[in-house]
């Protein structure tokens, strides 16, 4: 088991003995742990420690969580390129694992290792010591076997941080406010977001919905005439952010740098040229276009988003959960373009444009074969889980 870890500490790390005692936790290396390596993935981190550990490092470890290693992941953790996510868990070399997710890598990574993965409301974990790429849409994802375990770890670490200032300072509260019953909720299916799947995953989703209607939860179509927009909108913000988060590596305080510069500013262009692999370079690229050359379009862009989560809220406020697919489109190779990555992640960047929560249940028993992908309201968390929970122990327990 130790191909699955780039790092492994030599001895037990948890600080306290609370609700999270015994359970073995997997990070990866965006994560700060004091004294761990934190490269995230990327030559322009490369031979960097943290100084102190993340606000979700810290609460995992006062919280009795042992934390067991870091795993490999992609650079900054966008995609899943390089990845071995979900690997720890999947093998029982964990317990539950900690996955940044940009635009749905927490969930496909779960859908390939077949357990639970979960995207929190945005701003329900703290990003202090999180190492990312996209502030506005990116969070901690949590893969575990089962929904229980991951519920559990996040009433642990989650709450406010006053060291986080992207924190909301009133969080949203989940609208089911109580005891959740399964049996009187209503599931919204968005009929845009699985229009383009092939004859086999249409029939396999709605192979995923009739358990649900099974387990007597009730099945609405509702409709997103928008729904193609989040990947637009995803591109172009989600590059421009990336752009400038990327701006601090320049290679004086961490990172290698290239040999062979003449003078300060060709040190700074050869090093920033050695730091990123083709994906992320090209990402950069794009958002320093649109930064420079087509910030009308980047401020059309933010427009739209602003449409589209106060359209999301809308349609989340007419039933309880909306289901969509959870589709893997990058199982026959790996992504080697910016396109590629966008097709792969369709079904689950809507998410991280809204802030919203999502649940990827894993093939299995009343599922199928190709998962489920359900979401609510922003801070509907609990109900999420509690759905989750509901729906795994309805088909005994087993992811």
């Amino acid at each position: 088991m130790e191909e699955l870890f780039v790092h492994r500490p030599g001895e037990a790390t948890a600080t306290g003995d609370g609700p999270l005692h015994g359970m073995k936790v997997a990070l990866q290396p965006n994560c700060s742990v004091a004294g761990w390596p934190a490269d995230a993935g990327s030559n322009a981190l490369a031979g960097f420690k943290a100084l102190e550990d993340a606000t979700i490092a810290h609460r995992l470890r006062g919280a009795g969580a042992d934390l067991c290693g870091t795993t490999r992941m992609s650079e900054f953790g966008f995609g899943l390129d390089g990845s071995r996510a979900g690997e720890a868990v999947r093998q029982g070399a964990a317990d539950a694992e900690l996955v940044l997710d940009l635009m749905g890598e927490s969930r496909l990574a779960a859908l390939r290792a077949s357990v639970f993965g979960f995207k929190p409301s945005y701003g329900r974990l703290s990003r202090l010591g999180i190492i990312g790429l996209i502030p506005s849409m990116e969070c901690s994802g949590v893969l575990a076997t089962d929904p229980e375990m991951i519920a559990k770890l996040l009433d642990a670490v989650a709450g406010p941080d006053g060291m986080d200032f992207s924190m909301p300072a009133q969080p949203a509260v989940d609208p089911a406010g109580g005891p959740l019953d399964p049996a009187g909720l209503t599931i919204g299916v968005m009929t845009e977001a699985g229009q383009d799947l092939d004859d086999y995953r249409q029939a396999e989703f709605r192979r995923a919905l009739t358990a649900l209607t099974e387990a007597g939860l009730a099945i609405r179509e509702v409709s997103f005439p928008e729904f193609s927009l989040f990947s637009l909108v995803h591109q172009i913000v989600g590059a421009v952010e990336a752009s400038s988060c990327a701006g601090r590596y320049d290679s004086v305080r961490y990172g290698q740098r290239a040999a062979g510069a003449k003078n300060w500013n060709e040190m700074y262009l050869r090093s920033r040229g050695a730091a990123f692999g083709p994906l992320v370079k090209s990402y950069l690229f794009q958002g320093a276009y649109f930064q420079f050359e087509q910030y009308g379009a980047f401020e059309a862009a933010c427009r739209i988003r602003a449409r589209l989560v106060a359209r999301m809220e809308r349609l989340a406020a007419e039933v309880d959960v909306l289901a969509l697919p959870a589709i893997d489109l990058g199982e026959s190779g790996s992504a080697t373009s910016l396109a590629d990555i966008y097709a792969q992640f369709g079904a689950t960047l809507f998410a991280n444009v809204t802030g919203q929560p999502a649940l990827v249940l894993p093939p299995g028993p009343g599922i199928g074969v190709s998962g489920l992908q359900l979401t609510a309201a922003r801070g509907g968390d609990a109900r999420l889980l509690a759905l989750g929970r509901h729906l795994f122990n309805g088909r005994g327990g087993k992811a």
